[in-house]
């Protein structure tokens, strides 16, 4: 009997292994082909601008090609999908960012995925300020000048965004509310004709990312008021932060990262979490951000989870309040 119990226990352990090495193995050779990194924006934007120049430091640490995939639409849900229905190996990440990933579970009914449930963060990349913009010929010389021309007003002021859904969108409905004011996001279907807009004047301004400020501020077409970053940016130093404006409690910006389809093995998450953040720490790497408008951060796993959860429980309040469905 004793001989039979032990038989059956080594039987039990030796199965067991057999389970678990093929994994161990996958994971210690991590990654042995390819990395796809889905992008929910066009080339050129800056989600995409990230993705190519962390992907191509990380190419060089993973001596394996990042081949950066664009998957525009809807705000970046289409590239979430896809991800989300991937194989939970490491070889399929998204390059993710608010809008789809912490505003769309509250703002969307009909969202084909559940960021919570599909998706685990890998690394906190970094964070994109807004600025807010107003045409070149706008009477508004401040954020505060802005706010008193509409406060006790009914007619709203009328803001661009870049999508329903955008951080920009729901930037614009924070604003209103701090600053008690009656606001109407005007959503555009794409950057440029947004930017068309604003020029013109068909609208009172937009709250933009700092990339897209700085770039329009150079024509001389546009002016800013002020920026939700903490400090002032080095793109923009003239222009003052949202605190030193006169709204010190308002401050949005929209984080971006890589995550990666829910299931995938601990240790390949472990080692893509340390590679990004090597990649991030390249000088070359932090100053082509830099300079296209981002705050380079870089977070490990737990600290990248836990901001995923609190962004997500920030943007929902902000939806709710606002009462916008979308479909």
């Amino acid at each position: 009997m004793k001989s039979s119990f032990f038989g059956r226990i080594g039987i039990l352990l030796v199965t067991a292994l057999a389970a678990i090495l093929p994994l161990s193995a996958g994971a210690q050779t991590f990654p042995d082909r390819p990395i796809k990194v889905t992008v929910g924006f066009p080339a050129g934007t800056g989600p995409d601008l990230l993705a190519r120049v962390v992907g191509q430091r990380l190419s060089e640490l993973f001596k394996q090609p990042v081949v950066i995939d664009n998957k525009p639409g809807a705000g970046g849900q289409i590239a979430s999908q896809q991800v989300a229905k991937s194989a939970a190996d490491g070889y399929s990440l998204l390059l993710a960012e608010a809008g789809s990933i912490s505003i769309a579970p509250s703002a969307f009914t009909k969202l084909p995925y559940d960021p919570a449930r599909e998706f685990v963060g890998v690394a906190e990349l970094a964070w994109a300020d807004f600025v807010l913009v107003v045409p070149a010929t706008s009477p508004y010389a401040s954020l505060m000048d802005m706010v008193a021309a509409k406060k006790g007003k009914s007619n709203p002021l009328n803001l661009a965004t870049f999508g329903a859904g955008s951080p920009g969108h729901f930037g614009a409905v924070e604003f209103g509310l701090q600053a008690n004011v009656k606001v109407e996001p005007i959503h555009f279907r794409n950057t440029g004709d947004a930017v068309t807009a604003i020029i013109s004047g068909d609208v009172d301004g937009a709250w933009v990312s700092t990339a897209v400020a700085s770039a329009q501020l150079k024509g001389g077409k546009m002016r800013a008021l002020a920026t939700t970053a903490k400090t002032r940016s080095p793109l923009i130093p003239s222009i003052p932060t949202t605190a030193e404006a006169g709204m010190p409690k308002l401050s949005f910006s929209s984080w971006l990262g890589i995550l990666a389809p829910a299931g995938t093995p601990e240790a390949v998450l472990n080692e893509a979490n340390r590679s990004l953040l090597s990649a991030l720490q390249a000088p070359d790497v932090t100053s082509k951000l830099t300079e296209a408008g981002f705050t380079v951060t870089g977070a490990n796993r737990s600290e990248t989870n836990r901001m995923l959860k609190a962004e997500a429980s920030r943007w929902s309040a902000i939806v709710k309040t606002s009462g916008f469905k979308g479909d």
